[in-house]
């Protein structure tokens, strides 16, 4: 629902108005007013998306109106003079409606402004990540790293190294705790404050130590029973 208002200070051509509001699904209204001044301190405290307004009022027309106010509500401007419509675009508004105002016409306005709405309010789609590859800074610049590449990371108080199969080890400034975050695909386990190893790449297990070519990896005691669950439930007995 778009939450409006209308101002008019003709009272039939404000009831009309009213009326068209209502009988639009997608139109809330909140208050009307006979007098923008009365609707300064409404707007100051409540949240209103779109406004009806008239341009041709006395002591303060609609267009000196909307440039008074600060953050304005999105606006259709209601007039019975064609004139002011370039300068009612100047102010972005929304349309401009020329009495006298059939529903038609007004539908017409409404519906541009609910694309409007639509359009800017919609939550951008979310991207989803990527379980092949990331994106890792390492010396200045960006590197793709395969996942099925990595063997195992070791955490080296503020930065991590990234061990891979067939390449040199890569370098970034990132905690554990992120690594791991991103790292949410099931073939990659914790198993030490300082390592993540990557389960398709284990080969020997020897005395609780995981071992890639030379190098031993120790499984901690606060990792020890995910790790035996992720064994047994492998073992070929």
């Amino acid at each position: 629902m778009i939450k409006c208002i209308a101002i008019d200070d003709e009272p039939l051509a404000l009831k009309q108005i009213e009326s068209y509001i209502l009988k639009t699904p997608f139109l809330e209204l909140l208050k009307s007013f006979e007098s923008p001044l009365e609707a300064i301190s409404y707007l100051q405290e409540t949240n209103v998306a779109l406004m009806f307004v008239d341009i041709n009022m006395p002591d303060l027309n609609g267009l000196d109106f909307v440039k008074s106010l600060e953050n304005s509500p999105k606006i259709i401007f209601t007039t019975a003079y064609s004139q002011y419509a370039v300068e009612g675009f100047r102010v972005d508004a929304l349309d401009y409606l020329l009495k006298p105002i059939d529903y038609v016409t007004f539908l017409k306005a409404s519906n541009k402004a609910k694309s409007w709405f639509d359009l800017h309010q919609k939550k951008p789609e979310q991207i989803q990540s990527n379980e092949d590859f990331l994106f890792i800074k390492s010396e200045y610049k960006i590197v793709r790293i395969k996942l099925n590449d990595i063997k195992y990371i070791e955490g080296m108080r503020e930065y991590i190294r990234i061990h891979l199969t067939n390449e040199k080890p890569i370098m970034t400034l990132l905690s554990m705790k992120a690594m791991e975050a991103q790292l949410t695909n099931k073939k990659f386990m914790r198993v030490h404050r300082s390592y993540i190893v990557n389960l398709d790449k284990i080969t020997t297990i020897e005395r609780n130590r995981i071992v890639f070519d030379k190098v031993y990896i120790p499984v901690s005691d606060q990792y020890k029973d995910k790790f035996q669950q992720f064994i047994e439930g492998n073992f070929l007995s």
